[in-house]
């Protein structure tokens, strides 16, 4: 499993509070606790928390598969995370599970709690909703990141048309579940054609952690490839409305530097006037 990727969850100032109740709920740890930014590990696994304000609302369009070995693990989290929440499907048996349900916790983000008979060393899996001018691209997209990233792979792949409950409105040809590994980290996804009042943003995004400014560079290009859009900071959205944080780790050896307080300051000054990071002008700045 790969921590150098992993999600991050914007929170309107009570990031701290969420991340206590999902280390109670999981049984993880908090790795870094600053008033902006928090490091959470859940079952191995790294999550970032950004107490940046009210700009941003996290949504379905990315929710977050929990794998569970036993009902009785599934009820454990679900009596947990359902509280004050909003049910988004009734805990239950469904033809892909034998207990599974679907909920918006008390802070926003979306759970999906599963009974599984799959082995995953991945315990929480980010779950992407291709919809509105998306719906029909979750196999596109799979073949987008799978192209981008080393040790990557599509795995299994179920449409609505091979699949199970669709007698409504879905195109059989669209992907019911897909399962795809960039970089050896996994995420589910799916196409979805209903009229959601939400889609992809900031207040979900992933994180990748790159080693040099080669693998920045092809990061960064890559996703904005058809139609992607720049922000600032390292952050780009990509040609479906992901968002992406580009992140050289050099970036943060230099920002916390504890003992020259001011030269991490000079780095952070500089980051926050780039678009792509560019690791050459953060020396530059904290050299000077």
């Amino acid at each position: 499993m790969n921590n150098n990727i992993f999600p991050c969850l914007w929170f309107n100032g009570n990031g701290k509070e969420a991340a206590d109740f999902y280390c109670e709920t999981f049984g993880g740890k908090i790795t870094a606790d600053t008033p902006v930014v928090l490091n959470l590990e859940l079952f191995g696994q790294k999550l970032m928390f950004l107490n940046a304000g009210s700009q941003f609302e996290k949504n379905a369009s990315i929710s977050f598969m929990v794998l569970c070995d036993t009902e009785d693990e599934v009820q454990k989290y679900w009596s947990q995370v359902s509280q004050n929440g909003i049910i988004l499907m009734d805990l239950g048996e469904y033809p892909w599970s034998k207990k599974y349900g679907w909920v918006r916790d008390q802070f926003g983000v979306t759970w999906q709690i599963n009974l599984s008979d799959k082995k995953s060393e991945q315990k929480i899996i980010p779950t992407l909703m291709f919809i509105h001018q998306n719906n029909g691209k979750a196999f596109q997209a799979m073949e987008f990141y799978t192209g981008i990233f080393p040790n990557s792979k599509i795995g299994g792949v179920l449409k609505y048309g091979e699949g199970v409950g669709n007698e409504s409105h879905e195109v059989p040809e669209n992907v019911q579940h897909g399962h795809f590994e960039i970089d050896n980290y996994s995420f589910f996804c799916m196409d979805n054609s209903f009229d959601h009042q939400f889609d992809f943003n900031e207040g979900i995004s992933i994180v990748v952690m790159t080693d040099d400014q080669v693998q920045t560079d092809h990061l960064w290009n890559s996703l904005l490839e058809n139609g992607g859009r720049e922000s600032m900071c390292g952050w780009l959205k990509d040609q479906f409305g992901v968002s992406w944080q580009i992140v050289p780790k050099r970036l943060l050896e230099l920002m916390n530097d504890f003992e020259q307080p001011m030269k991490a300051q000079k780095v952070v000054q500089a980051m926050m006037g780039m678009q792509k990071i560019v690791i050459a002008d953060l020396e530059n700045a904290y050299h000077s």
